[in-house]
């Protein structure tokens, strides 16, 4: 539930909503997605985290963290490692839980409701302290993906579970097909535990 009132912020984990969308088989729009939740309340920031490789020609998120910087989100980024899985395939890790965690730390005190999208379960524990600050949480996800991508005590702790699936509609577009680069392996992101 959503007053017109009330003081929002958005806090964007970049992989767990890009694997969450991706097991719904769509892609997030991002100027709708904004345009949605400014219409729920007013949207004080709009914050994006996600980890980038610094040293390579093509990466391909730069595009989309390029469009949304420059499109009212506040882009928080750091440089990922990354490595070849025992299959061969090449993996990026970035891990921005600490980062996410702060910044809504210390936004709690100018906002009365965080919508939190990610289904990381090492969330938890910030949404209980920013309840305890007096603020309402959110948390997108979806359970309707197999496996479910939210953690059960995630989805228990927030005032409010919004189903991704659900949005689908007004803030989703059909997949893009992924564009091969010669010579390059295919990069897939992967959350660190």
């Amino acid at each position: 539930m959503f007053y017109r009132d009330e003081r929002l912020a958005l806090f964007i984990d970049g992989s767990n909503l890009y694997a969450a969308a991706k097991a719904l088989a769509f892609d997030i729009d991002y100027k709708l997605l904004r345009q949605e939740f400014m219409q729920r309340g007013k949207l004080l920031r709009a914050f994006y985290y996600t980890a980038l490789l610094e040293n390579d020609d093509y990466s391909p998120i730069r595009p989309l963290v390029d469009w949304l910087h420059y499109n009212g989100f506040s882009m928080v980024t750091k440089p990922a490692k990354e490595f070849v899985d025992a299959q061969g395939r090449r993996k990026v890790k970035g891990n921005m839980d600490i980062e996410l965690t702060v910044d809504a730390m210390e936004i709690a005190p100018h906002v009365d409701h965080i919508v939190l999208f990610s289904g990381d379960g090492d969330f938890r524990p910030l949404v209980a302290a920013l309840q305890r600050k007096g603020v309402r949480v959110s948390v997108v996800s979806t359970i309707r993906s197999q496996p479910p991508m939210i953690a059960d005590d995630l989805r228990r702790q927030a005032d409010n579970f919004i189903e991704l699936d659900e949005l689908k509609d007004v803030v989703g577009r059909p997949p893009r097909e992924p564009r091969d680069i010669p010579g390059e392996m295919p990069v897939e992101y992967a959350d660190e535990d």
